[in-house]
């Protein structure tokens, strides 16, 4: 496995792989990325993952400067499973001036996760046509536990007609339910036993759309209430369309519900989809 820190380097290491396949990633890894890595491994003869946290995607008052970074401890669990190829940059090599040239995503930004984290999927989208234009992969995989930050990138690429394929994985959850995720680390030993309720509710959602409940405002307001009942501090639970993550109408069926919270210090998102 190569561990490669500079631009330079990795374009010349992929000259000799023009068809690979990547993995972005902010590190501080957990099985969910490790499931990313099994289902890019078949797909190209080369596996690249990047570990950079990225400070354009984080707002001032949120976590850039007290995200886990485990460079050392990735590297060893990325050498298990067959990586090629790991990109592990300087912030000064991902951005030597200032980035005043930024993607502007549509609309979507400003909805859901977009309006508690203004800027955010600027900053996403950013960093990941950088990336691609650096690795130039065949195919790129992203979880759906991010549904939002997935669509954004899809219709980034379709829009720009990168020839990438942009393949979705599923959420990778805890035997109680929860969803991985670096952040997870956050929690205190009472709130990681409360932590797995956000899913909970979402499957109750889930199950009532599914029967063919259409009043989605409600359902919505009857999950908040509950999470808020048990003190959780909620930005959103919202039913969308899985397409576009607009809201749904009376005759809309391939549906997904989304949820972003606060427990204690830590802001935990989730979604389950739904095929009503």
């Amino acid at each position: 496995m190569d561990v490669i820190t500079s631009a330079a380097a990795l374009r010349d290491r992929l000259q000799r792989e023009p068809h690979n396949v990547f993995v972005p990633t902010m590190g501080n890894l957990h099985e969910g990325h490790i499931e990313l890595i099994r289902i890019a491994k078949p797909r190209a003869t080369c596996t690249v993952v990047s570990v950079f946290v990225n400070r354009l995607q984080f707002g001032p008052r949120e976590d850039f400067d007290r995200y886990p970074r485990t460079l050392e401890a990735d590297c060893a669990r990325l050498k298990e499973v067959g990586v090629d190829v790991v990109f592990a940059p300087q912030e000064r090599e991902i951005y030597p001036e200032p980035q005043t040239y930024v993607v502007e995503p549509s609309d979507l930004q400003h909805i859901l996760e977009g309006a508690h984290r203004p800027g955010h999927f600027r900053g996403v989208a950013t960093v990941v046509l950088k990336l691609f234009n650096l690795v130039m992969p065949r195919s790129a995989i992203f979880g759906k536990k991010d549904y939002q930050q997935y669509i954004v990138l899809r219709d980034m690429v379709r829009q720009f007609a990168l020839p990438i394929e942009i393949i979705p994985a599923e959420t990778v959850r805890a035997p109680d339910g929860l969803a991985l995720s670096s952040r997870n680390n956050y929690l205190s030993p009472g709130e990681r036993r409360e932590a797995p309720r956000l899913y909970q509710v979402l499957c109750r959602a889930r199950d009532e759309v599914a029967q063919g409940a259409r009043d989605f405002r409600r359902i919505e307001l009857e999950a908040m209430a509950e999470l808020a009942r048990r003190d959780w501090r909620l930005d959103y639970v919202a039913v969308r369309r899985q397409s576009d993550l607009q809201e749904p109408g009376a005759d809309d069926r391939e549906l997904v519900v989304l949820a972003a919270a606060r427990l204690g210090r830590t802001r935990l998102i989730d979604n389950v989809e739904i095929a009503a």
